[in-house]
């Protein structure tokens, strides 16, 4: 018992010791050197470079498009294309409104260049020269029949996603539209551009350029100008109809109406 009590108090003295040795400890290390061992120590940051942050701006902040519905941004939408069209036909169906525009013009069949070629060879240009020509004649004269049915496109059109259209490249109505209504407009159009091929004398001036070159080189070429020309007429709206987007997108003078003036606003 007595030795119990012996080791016991043995054991408080040499805590005490080894807690007041500690306490020196701290204490000549504070004087000297300034560091408290009382405290821990917090981990250093690494030293940074100042940079600056650079982040490209988006065409709208998420508070403007906020105060538009999903019903409005199609409506803006549908309002740009169709003023596109209005635009677009006005401008193509003008005598050279395709001819004079290098952007639309419609050239030689890419399969027929090669008659292109020959006719020039041969002394011929001129009856070259007028194939195209007669070909945008048609062209001028159908776009006239286009405005319709591009309207009726674009106002039966479901726009899924309106607001990713409206914040995307400056002709993404636009080429959303040619996606979902190139076949539609394809077929109702192809009628008025054969008419129009006959009216102005292309087909028959068409069958005596391909004859001659027959004629001279012993091959017999053929080709769908009705096929060729409902494209390429086609394809020419819907550059003029990209081209006024672009516009209204970013020129707010040519927001001329409300509709257009609040959701392109908002991308701005």
């Amino acid at each position: 018992m007595r030795k119990n009590i012996l080791f016991a108090a043995g054991l408080l003295f040499s805590v005490s010791a080894q807690a007041q040795l500690l306490d020196i400890i701290k204490s000549t290390v504070k004087s000297q050197t300034g560091v408290d061992l009382e405290k821990p120590s917090k981990p250093k940051t690494p030293a940074t470079s100042a940079t600056t942050t650079t982040t490209t701006p988006t065409k709208s902040s998420s508070t403007n498009l906020g105060n538009l519905t999903s019903s409005q941004i199609s409506s803006g939408l549908k309002e740009a294309l169709s003023m596109g069209v209005t635009d677009g036909v006005k401008k193509l169906a003008l005598t050279d409104g395709f001819l004079k525009n290098e952007a639309v013009k419609i050239l030689m069949p890419e399969k027929l260049r090669k008659i292109d070629t020959t006719l020039r060879s041969l002394g011929m240009g001129n009856l070259a020269d007028e194939g195209v020509k007669l070909l945008n004649r048609a062209a001028e004269d159908a776009v006239t029949e286009a405005a319709p049915i591009f309207t009726k496109a674009i106002t039966s059109m479901t726009i899924a996603d309106a607001k990713n259209i409206l914040l995307s490249s400056d002709n993404a109505a636009t080429n959303y539209l040619q996606t979902k209504t190139q076949s539609q407009l394809f077929t109702a159009f192809q009628p008025k551009v054969k008419a129009s091929l006959g009216k102005v004398g292309a087909d028959t001036v068409w069958k005596n350029l391909i004859s001659k070159y027959n004629t001279f080189t012993g091959q017999s070429v053929t080709t769908d100008l009705n096929e060729y020309v409902t494209t390429e007429t086609i394809n020419g709206v819907f550059k003029m109809v990209a081209e006024k987007e672009s516009g209204i997108r970013n020129t707010p003078a040519m927001r001329t109406t409300s509709i257009l003036q609040k959701v392109f606003g908002a991308q701005d």
